[in-house]
């Protein structure tokens, strides 16, 4: 993998201690005694107990943001499902929790299905994504007897009327709309816009097709639409104009078939603070303008109001992450930078290295003093492009410090990997003053279990 441009980036000390960092550090956060405390837990002694890189979650802080979205949704509309895209981060425990919340569950595979089934959670409550499902993963879904499925192609139209008919079942099916609405975030995070591997755009007709035939198909209930305009926005602009442009398209549909849409899934997207500078909407906002605005456009067009839903991954779980690393060396080239090298890395957070990602990085034992220098935290691997934080503000850093990367809670550890034969982290969740375990830390027999000798 190559350098990512992030190294060009310069950036300067910025003084601030960890209290000046509560927005992007969990809910729970305090400083006490000089270090950095989440869950009533100290951070220090934990990252010395359990052992680093590691995952830490504060479970109060994921069950408040599930708590906010089915609270700012429903005081706008009764039924509304809140469900949590399991690919943002995905464990039995965490499975449990959007359970025991009244939530549901985005899958996206048969392995993230799997998961819900082994957890318990009921499957009405489960929404089956994708855009290329195998005929097993179908197959399982049907079975399982998930909610619906989010059709993403013809194929999978023909596909899915074949195997519920074979099991004597009908199966509940969203079509997912390509709405032709650029979001405004990164480009390798947009899906809404024409050019889209996922879904059927509407401009071209195929959505309108798509869901005649779905209509048509035995074995399939069609219930609604799904639209998904990307990932990490802050422009609630952007999902008030997808809802204008997906009510108008519903109501053309009832004109065409004379079916009424009862679910309409808004998808997901929200963004979240990685750095001190950002400034993302509230849940209460984002709540306001997607389930008022289709409240507003099926009134405007003479439409019954659908049951609705959202799909929030990150904004549920970003912010209740953090990342705890051993400092392990120190390298100061004069008049370049000074790396910070840590017990992990791209195997663990490959955002930076992919995306660019901002993140801001603490000594979480010396939490309470100002962030005096600029430092590089890079990774152990043997690839250049092994960043985890690009010339960042950070606390005088000595060797055997403990280093914590915010806001790591979403999408590193669900895309982390083997790279270099590394183990990965385990997932810790704190709470009330206690820890414990939910994914433990892999050994060297994890990695060689699927070899054949």
């Amino acid at each position: 993998m190559g350098h990512s441009s992030a190294l060009d980036v310069r950036r300067e000390a910025d003084y601030k201690t960890g209290r000046d960092l509560a927005g992007i550090l969990p809910y729970s956060t305090e400083f006490i005694d000089g270090n950095l405390h989440i869950g009533g837990v100290d951070m220090v002694k934990l990252a010395r107990e359990a052992g680093t890189a590691l995952y830490v979650m504060d479970e109060n802080h994921i069950r408040r943001q599930l708590r906010d979205y089915v609270k700012w949704t429903h005081f706008h509309w009764d039924a509304v499902d809140i469900v949590y895209a399991g690919k943002a981060f995905m464990s039995l425990a965490m499975v449990d929790i959007v359970n025991q919340e009244g939530c549901c569950l985005d899958v996206s595979s048969g392995g993230e299905l799997a998961y819900a089934i082994r957890a318990g959670l009921p499957m009405e409550r489960v929404y089956a994504h994708g855009n290329n499902k195998t005929e097993v993963e179908l197959r399982e879904a049907i079975s399982a007897g998930v909610g619906q499925i989010v059709i993403d192609s013809f194929e999978e139209i023909e596909r899915i009327s074949r195997i519920a008919t074979e099991l004597g079942k009908v199966q509940g099916a969203l079509i997912r709309v390509t709405p032709g609405v650029e979001a405004d975030t990164h480009d390798f995070i947009k899906t809404g816009a024409e050019d889209s591997k996922f879904g059927f755009g509407l401009n071209q007709g195929l959505a309108m097709q798509a869901i005649k035939e779905a209509i048509a198909a035995p074995g399939i209930d069609f219930k609604g639409v799904h639209i998904h305009i990307g990932s990490q926005i802050f422009a609630l602009r952007s999902f008030r104009a997808a809802i204008d442009v997906i009510v108008k398209f519903i109501a053309s549909i009832k004109e065409e078939t004379g079916v009424e849409v009862r679910v309409l899934d808004t998808g997901g997207g929200l963004g979240v603070a990685y750095g001190v500078p950002d400034e993302p909407s509230t849940i209460q906002d984002y709540g306001k303008v997607v389930i008022d605005g289709i409240k507003e456009e099926c009134e405007r067009y003479g439409l019954t109001v659908p049951r609705m839903a959202v799909e929030p991954g990150r904004s549920i779980v970003a912010n209740a992450g953090v990342t705890l690393y051993t400092v392990g060396t120190i390298k100061k080239i004069p008049g370049i930078r000074t790396y910070i090298a840590v017990d992990g890395g791209m195997t663990d957070n490959i955002r930076t290295s992919l995306y660019d990602a901002h993140y801001e990085a603490l000594i979480a034992n010396k939490a309470d003093l100002p962030r005096t220098m600029v430092g590089t935290v890079a990774g152990k691997h043997c690839e250049s492009g092994d960043i985890v934080v690009t010339d960042g503000p950070i606390q005088e850093t000595e060797v055997g410090d403990i280093l914590c990367v915010a806001a790591t809670g979403a999408y590193c550890q669900s895309m982390s990997n083997n790279y270099n034969k590394q183990v990965r982290p385990g997932v810790i969740f704190v709470d009330n003053g206690t820890w414990r375990w939910v994914v433990r830390r892999e050994t060297y027999d994890d990695l060689m279990r699927c070899e054949v000798e």
